[in-house]
């Protein structure tokens, strides 16, 4: 049962609310765009690197695995997960950087994603999600925070909300190593021994002793909250503080990120100053809210093609042809 959606509506007679859900958020265009989001390496020219798109479904496949051993609701869980990072800035966390320094009041991605699913979604209607989903996908956020929180005011109010949390972390900290092996930027012997010891020496072994972890210690607990024993959750914060040492801050992942908050920077101040051109490249005749708040989700829903094409257009020469 769901505690109701911002707009009463009549629940559709073949899905469950957050089944319904699910299927409001596949089908949104933000995350379609979600393909062409930055996960942790700008622009990558091979096909095997994460995208935004491809974290999120990583993070949906162990949230669900987690939830359906725990006997939560899979559809609640996968909604939660599918909709975490619909808000999320093109450039990765380069993007929300760069809005949070320039945009007043600051930008968070969590916020952004429940902004996107109750007004910016169906041409300013929303998608009329759920509270719960709603709840999960604003407080799935963590950065460096703990894994397991406890603070009431940033924890969902739901079991699924809170694995979606826990799904997140272990999913980008496997995937995000994988990527960089891939990448050359480290190498499997820079990996902590500790943690491959704890945790395993593949990437399908370390996801399934964290999602192991949590299922056995949970049950055994038995007292209805998410648990993971002590050995593992600090080989876990162990691993994400080696991902921030050498791969989030490493220079040359870093490098382009430089040019990328540059992009970000320059479309906002020309927007800003050109708001009749900025009401025609989002197709409306009258802002829905102030200027820098309507540009702020412009730029935010914004892939990174989009933003290069865009930065191009405005300010690079195009080539003279002759007629």
């Amino acid at each position: 049962m769901t505690k109701g959606r911002p707009s009463f509506e009549e629940e559709c007679p073949l899905r469950p609310p957050f089944q319904h859900d699910r299927d409001r958020i596949i089908h949104s265009k933000s995350f379609r765009r979600l393909k062409h989001k930055t996960q942790v390496f700008l622009a990558p020219m091979g096909d095997h690197y994460r995208t935004r798109l491809t974290h999120t479904l990583e993070v949906s496949q162990i949230a669900r695995t987690i939830s359906k051993a725990l006997r939560l609701n899979e559809d609640l869980t996968e909604a939660i997960s599918l909709g975490h990072d619909i808000g999320h800035t093109p450039f990765g966390h380069a993007g929300e950087d760069t809005l949070n320094e320039i945009v007043p009041g600051g930008f968070n991605h969590a916020d952004q994603s429940l902004r996107v699913v109750d007004l910016l979604e169906r041409d300013g209607k929303g998608l009329n999600l759920t509270f719960e989903v709603r709840d999960g996908i604003s407080k799935h956020s963590k950065g460096r925070g703990e894994v397991l929180c406890e603070e009431p005011a940033c924890m969902a109010s739901t079991l699924e909300g809170q694995v979606v949390r826990v799904a997140d972390i272990i999913a980008y900290i496997n995937h995000d190593i994988d990527d960089a092996l891939r990448g050359g930027v480290i190498s499997q012997g820079d990996i902590p021994k500790d943690c491959l010891k704890r945790l395993g020496d593949t990437h399908s072994k370390r996801i399934n002793t964290m999602v192991n972890d949590i299922i056995t210690e949970t049950l055994r607990s038995g007292d209805g909250r998410l648990r993971i024993t002590e050995s593992v959750l600090s080989a876990i914060l162990h691993l994400r503080e080696f991902l921030w040492d050498r791969i989030y801050e490493n220079e040359t992942v870093h490098a382009d990120f430089h040019k990328a908050a540059k992009i970000l920077k320059e479309l906002y101040q020309y927007l800003m100053d050109h708001p009749e051109y900025f009401l025609t490249l989002i197709e409306k005749e009258s802002l829905y809210d102030s200027l820098k708040r309507c540009i702020c989700d412009f730029l935010a829903g914004m892939t990174d093609r989009y933003a290069f094409n865009l930065y191009e257009k405005l300010f690079l020469p195009l080539p003279w042809t002759v007629l």
